[in-house]
């Protein structure tokens, strides 16, 4: 990518919400919600070393759907599997010509996001 072109991190959100063992089985939508909440554009510029502010896409599926977009946080409804709509998201962006990070453990994932020109990074990226 060009250093002109938009950088978006794609956030797996129940890949996230469920790495660390807080409880969020009980109130997945409020669990996402606080996650949603804690994520700083600014931060993730700064820890993934990046010229600009990153666009953050927030991808819910399953009983955390219904999650709203934010100011600062897009929010995209998977219809059904949560990594099929990460990778529709992806493809989008990348033939438009972003440069897209998609933060995840999944390893499935993470090959299928790789193989469209994403690069990948832990749960720990929005975590910190």
């Amino acid at each position: 990518m060009t250093d002109s072109s938009p950088t978006t991190v794609v956030v797996d959100a129940a890949n996230c919400v469920g790495s660390v063992p807080d409880g969020w089985w009980r109130d997945r939508a409020g669990a996402t919600r606080r996650l949603r909440d804690s994520i700083s554009p600014e931060a993730l510029r700064q820890s993934l070393h990046l010229d600009v502010t990153p666009v953050v896409v927030f991808v819910v599926e399953g009983r955390a759907r219904g999650v709203e977009t934010t100011d600062v946080v897009r929010v995209v409804q998977a219809p059904g599997s949560g990594d099929d709509t990460i990778v529709d998201v992806v493809e989008q962006l990348a033939a438009r010509g972003d440069d897209v990070v998609v933060v995840t453990a999944d390893r499935e994932l993470r090959s299928r996001v790789n193989a469209l020109g994403a690069r990948t990074v832990g749960p720990g990226t929005v975590r910190e």
